[in-house]
């Protein structure tokens, strides 16, 4: 074991003594710092690096370069001064009690359906882990419960160097062919894994596995998690939802999803209802236009892209216009939705014309486009009316 690296020999430091043995500029700003000892974690295995300060200097990250560690400051530090790192504790233990827990739960997917793990991050929202086999709801049930059980328990969290003759004996997780000295952490009747993290001492330091959510993903799974205190405050925050949720909807907290079960139902009940009532208004509009065949241009305010759609079918089908734009303004005066159809001509060209012309974007099939032009009014209808006589005359289909 590399005794430079103090946070392999006691985890739990939050503060070191070191000397500076290399700084250098990094070429964005910042410096580059090697030490001859350091409790500063760098990123690997799927855990953040650790941040703090070396004599006050910020430690933005912490970075492996073969064998070196290397450390990202925000100002320099003379090679030669001896310093004091202090780790940002929080965040630390934080990694410490994500990294376990996903051990924990790792591990029994491994024990119970003899899946790998195949992917695993900490992000700064949640812990993701990738197994490579399907897993049911009800089994993911009952695999949260069997691993809180095992941090009720509060077994401990070894940490083991075998030399090669032990390694060859053990039955444990690894996602490659390792050689040399091998770290294997071991969670009794949970795990056993080879893996060069930072852990709790004790599984009941994790304090609570919570299994936020499940996708299916590349055939098997992604289960997103949180551990420890990260679960706790992400339960307050979503009971803080939930209670505003029950006041806004004067529901008790239990009742809250038949509250918004029934005020879903009553939403497309009342959108069936409009989309009838628009409808018969777009009739009743069309009539107000006689059969032509020049192109129509037509401004509508407040119409969502279903309704300018709507609108437009239901114009050019009745032959109110051999080529008909409907648009509707989005955000400003010089921002419209639109929509273009006939039954005569090419509109993907119409669109990709004007879109070129008014800076617009969009586009769709040759009975109908749509999509948003950034442009006035007066431009819009001046190029439309130009592309669509230049279109009608060439005869694009």
């Amino acid at each position: 074991m590399d005794k430079s690296r103090l946070y392999y020999q006691t985890p739990y430091v939050k503060s070191f003594m070191c000397t500076i043995e290399q700084c250098e500029k990094s070429g964005k700003g910042t410096w580059l710092a090697v030490l001859n000892q350091t409790g500063f974690y760098p990123e690997g295995g799927g855990q953040p690096f650790d941040t703090g300060t070396l004599n006050g200097v910020a430690v933005l990250s912490v970075h492996e370069r073969g064998d070196v560690i290397i450390h990202e400051l925000a100002a320099p530090l003379e090679p030669g001064t001896l310093a004091e790192g202090i780790i940002d504790w929080q965040k630390r233990y934080d990694n410490m009690q994500q990294h376990t827990g996903e051990h924990i739960l790792s591990g029994l997917v491994h024990r119970r359906f003899g899946y790998d793990n195949v992917g695993f991050h900490m992000g700064s929202e949640e812990v993701t882990v990738d197994f490579n086999g399907p897993i049911t709801p009800e089994q993911l049930d009952q695999l949260e419960n069997e691993a809180n059980q095992a941090v009720y328990d509060n077994v401990p969290v070894k940490v083991l160097y075998p030399d090669k003759e032990e390694l060859d004996s053990l039955d444990y997780r690894s996602k490659k062919e390792l050689t040399g000295l091998v770290r294997i952490v071991e969670i009794p009747d949970a795990d056993m894994c080879a893996c060069c993290g930072t852990h709790v001492e004790n599984t009941g330091e994790v304090g609570i596995i919570k299994i936020r959510s499940m996708i299916h993903y590349k055939g098997g799974v992604r289960i997103f998690l949180l551990c420890g205190r990260r679960a706790l405050l992400d339960y307050r925050d979503r009971l803080k939802d939930e209670t505003r949720l029950s006041n806004l909807l004067s529901a008790r907290l239990d009742l809250v999803p038949e509250a918004v079960e029934k005020l879903k139902n009553d939403l497309q009940d009342r959108e069936m209802l409009m989309g009838r009532l628009y409808g018969q208004i777009f009739s009743l509009r069309t009539e107000q236009y006689p059969e032509r065949e020049a192109p129509l241009a037509l401004f509508e305010e407040g119409l969502n892209m279903v309704q300018i759609r709507q609108l437009s079918t239901l114009l050019y089908e009745r032959k109110r216009g051999s080529i008909v734009m409907v648009c509707s303004p989005g955000n400003g005066n010089e921002e419209y939705q639109y929509a273009l159809g006939s039954g005569c001509c090419d509109m993907r060209a119409l669109s990709k014309a004007m879109n070129r012309r008014l800076n617009g974007r969009g586009g769709g099939s040759a009975l109908m486009s749509q999509g948003t032009f950034r442009a006035d009014r007066q431009s819009v209808t001046k190029v439309f009316l130009e592309e669509s006589a230049l279109l009608m005359e060439t005869g694009a289909q």
